[in-house]
């Protein structure tokens, strides 16, 4: 017949484990905190990563970028040109002070557009983003232009959200370098500017339900 086990024999098995516990527990909490901890060395990085040091992406850097007029904690980035990917660029080739000569020009020339921006009572219309005086250029406001390239600049007076999710990097696509002078993706290179909302779709694969 076994004996049975007594609380002093049980007592440094237990105390062990409480020991153990506690250790497993606090130690990792010691590298965020402190001065030589994990989160004060990242707070206080401010040297930006050499161009030498840095990793080339598996995806070529675009070629066509602008300089984003504002900067992120890591310094300067860039974003997609925009200009260069609109086909009938510049607007004002059509939208100008000569006679306009065939008829529905207007329908003929956008008739793939279509506005689906806004709330459904208060659709957006042309002139709420596009400049009236100079169609080559987008507003903020009735008196300043936006150039097409710094699209975000405009999206951003209603979508001032997303646009600071956007400059930290928790909005929006990386096309190239997570560090250094990073190349991100502009508003329009994935939002349809007239019908920006994305479409609800099913994934392409899905995990069987558990039993």
């Amino acid at each position: 017949m076994k004996k049975p086990i007594t609380i002093k024999k049980a007592f440094y098995p237990v105390l062990f484990c409480l020991v153990l516990g506690l250790f497993i527990f606090f130690y990792p909490l010691t590298a965020f905190s402190g001065e030589s901890g994990l989160l004060p060395r990242i707070k206080n990085a401010t040297q930006k990563i050499e161009q030498k040091h840095q990793f080339e992406a598996s995806i070529p850097t675009l070629k066509q970028i602008v300089q984003v007029n504002m900067k992120d904690q890591g310094g300067t980035f860039f974003t997609q040109a925009r200009k260069s990917e609109i086909s009938r660029f510049k607007c004002s080739t059509c939208h100008n002070n000569k006679p306009v000569t065939s008829d529905n020009a207007a329908r003929i020339s956008h008739a793939d557009i279509q506005v689906v921006h806004g709330n459904k009572e208060t659709l957006l219309t042309c002139n709420t983003c596009h400049s009236d005086a100079d169609r080559d250029f987008l507003k903020a406001g009735e008196q300043t232009k936006i150039d097409f390239d710094h699209v975000y600049d405009m999206c951003g007076q209603c979508h001032f959200r997303q646009k600071k999710d956007w400059i930290g990097g928790a909005h929006g696509k990386r096309v190239t370098y997570w560090a250094g002078e990073r190349v991100v993706k502009n508003c329009t290179s994935c939002h349809n500017p007239h019908s920006p909302r994305f479409e609800k779709q099913w994934p392409k694969t899905y995990s069987v339900p558990l039993k």
